[in-house]
């Protein structure tokens, strides 16, 4: 499927795997907004009016991506209410209202995709609502392929990505021993993402699917 003239809404993609993905899409002929809460158009994913309110500036488009996130990690016992509310809203319960906004407004052979994560399939201490909003958003991606087909809708679970998030002291040693484990032998970058993303969106016969960009990490 061609990129060319496509109109691609990608919600929380002002910098690293949103970025590259934005740079890609716009270098394949698409036509690319970026929404955010602090940027134009602006959306925020616990405020249901602000989606509807995306939704009918935007008007009709073809693709509809969120990589939306605002992680509540700790110990079970020391976990926020307010936070943990917030990072479902960001990662389930916005992307289902993104779903009920924009339902009738996708072209034909347009989609969704929604963003995972690894986590999900290996959690760890102090990141149960990591892990529990990560595989919900797989579910997600399922339940919704069957409810809004033809529209495809589909998820992405990226790995360890070297996209920013992990600069600072102990990137390095991360990184190695992150490298030292998964099968890829080496940490991502936000081009291997984008290429599934990428692929996510253009291939016509793929839907109700999570492709994991993670070096086979969940599997280490």
């Amino acid at each position: 499927m061609d990129l060319t003239d496509k109109k691609v809404v990608i919600i929380g993609g002002g910098s690293g795997i949103g970025a590259r993905l934005a740079a890609d899409l716009t270098a394949a002929g698409a036509k690319v907004i970026v929404a955010g809460r602090t940027t134009s158009p602006a959306v925020d994913l616990t405020d249901e009016d602000s989606i509807r309110r995306l939704a009918e500036e935007v008007g009709e488009a073809d693709h509809l991506v969120s990589l939306a996130s605002a992680p509540a990690n700790g110990p079970v016992a020391e976990l926020d209410r307010d936070a943990v509310h917030t990072a479902f809203d960001a990662k389930v319960i916005g992307p289902i209202l993104l779903a009920k906004h924009f339902t009738g407004r996708i072209r034909p052979g347009g989609s969704i995709l929604l963003f995972s994560g690894f986590i999900g399939w290996r959690p760890s201490p102090a990141r149960v609502v990591m892990a529990t909003t990560n595989v919900a958003v797989a579910a997600l991606a399922e339940a919704l392929a069957v409810e809004l087909a033809p529209v495809r809708v589909n998820a992405v679970s990226p790995g360890i990505i070297d996209s920013g998030v992990w600069d600072g002291p102990g990137k390095q040693a991360l990184f190695e021993g992150v490298a030292a484990k998964n099968p890829a032998r080496r940490v991502g970058q936000p081009s291997d993402v984008s290429a599934a993303a990428l692929l996510a969106l253009t291939n016509p016969f793929l839907t109700g699917a999570t492709l994991h960009i993670d070096g086979g990490a969940r599997l280490a």
